[in-house]
């Protein structure tokens, strides 16, 4: 037999009351008694109804999560520090992955809603601005990380990607580097990214040939199929700045294909300081994301919302960091762009 509210009071030997307000985390109960409430709970393996609190009126302790990607590395780091505050603020999480597409939003978003979540942090780009302007309508207090979501007042907590991508050119240009081709993904993050190496390359009196500007999805084999249509151009680089860590590893997968030497043939930047930028060899160079500081500071935001709901939201803006590894070097005396054998 399933166990209940009554059961779990009849084996602590308390009231029911005793054991909601242990469960609510509510009124004025001995340590001693809460804990053993807690023991007879995990005895009986008792997990009290989060719609069923809901209903009444109380908070799920829920956070809501949506993510465009889990299997990018950036994004499954940023949901486990989300989760790591979340539980320290006393929450958990439900994470759902969108693989932005608006149909999984929709869906998502319905069955979050359901669940009677007490907050909802987007990370990253999304798709139908009217679904949240609905849950916000709901009351239920929503945060953005890593983005910005244009028409919603929301807090927002986001990295400089303009600054990120500045230090990026800025470093390749300082290796002597003119050539150089970016590989961008279809997400407005990229978009800052995108004008901050075209404004760092203008600076230094270079224009970047059209070709030399890829856009694409944001996965290790996109960033493979952009370096090798880069290689196959007649003008050729001798550095690419991929606009995140996934593309950088697809690129350095192709230049071994086309037996171009990354760093001496071929300088390579990534964005995001994943994993994957260290298990790599050589080692990737990359800009650094402080995804621990806006995971604390997106969980602090909702929490603070919930309780105190404010009008003027804050749009927190954190520093990036350039991470100099071993993928990049100066141009060769003599070299003019990367060469297939």
């Amino acid at each position: 037999m399933k166990p209940t509210i009554y059961s779990v009071a009849e084996e602590a030997g308390v009231s029911i009351s005793t054991v909601s307000k242990v469960i609510n985390q509510t009124g004025h109960i001995s340590e001693r008694t809460r804990q053993k409430v807690i023991e007879v709970m995990a005895q009986l393996n008792y997990h009290p109804s989060v719609v069923a609190s809901a209903l009444t009126g109380k908070p799920t302790k829920t956070i809501g999560l949506l993510v465009p990607d889990i299997s990018n590395p950036f994004f499954a780091d940023l949901a486990r520090s989300i989760e790591d505050r979340s539980h320290e603020r006393g929450f958990h999480v439900v994470m759902c992955n969108t693989d932005n597409d608006a149909e999984k939003e929709k869906k998502y978003l319905s069955l979050l809603i359901r669940q009677r979540i007490d907050g909802l942090i987007v990370a990253s780009a999304f798709r139908n601005a009217n679904l949240l302007k609905n849950m916000l309508k709901q009351d239920i207090p929503i945060s953005v990380i890593a983005s910005e979501i244009p028409h919603i007042s929301v807090n927002t907590v986001t990295v400089d990607d303009y600054k990120g991508s500045y230090l990026a050119a800025d470093y390749l240009l300082s290796l002597h580097h003119k050539k150089i081709a970016i590989i961008t993904e279809n997400a407005k993050s990229n978009h800052a990214r995108l004008d901050a190496f075209q404004d760092a390359m203008q600076e230094n009196g270079i224009i970047v040939p059209p070709q030399h500007v890829i856009t694409t999805e944001a996965s290790i084999q996109k960033g493979y199929e952009s370096a090798k249509q880069i290689f196959s151009m007649k003008e050729k680089v001798t550095a690419i700045f991929a606009c995140n860590d996934l593309l950088a590893i697809g690129v350095m997968q192709a230049a071994k294909e086309f037996k171009i030497d990354v760093p001496r043939d071929l300088s390579v930047i990534g964005f995001d300081n994943t994993v994957l930028s260290t298990t790599i060899t050589p080692m990737l160079t990359t800009v650094a994301q402080p995804t621990k500081e806006m995971a604390v500071n997106v969980v602090d935001l909702l929490v603070r919302e919930m309780k105190y709901p404010a009008i003027h939201k804050e749009h927190l803006l954190l520093e990036p960091k350039l991470i100099i590894r071993k993928s990049t070097a100066p141009l060769k005396r003599g070299a003019t762009a990367s060469t297939n054998n």
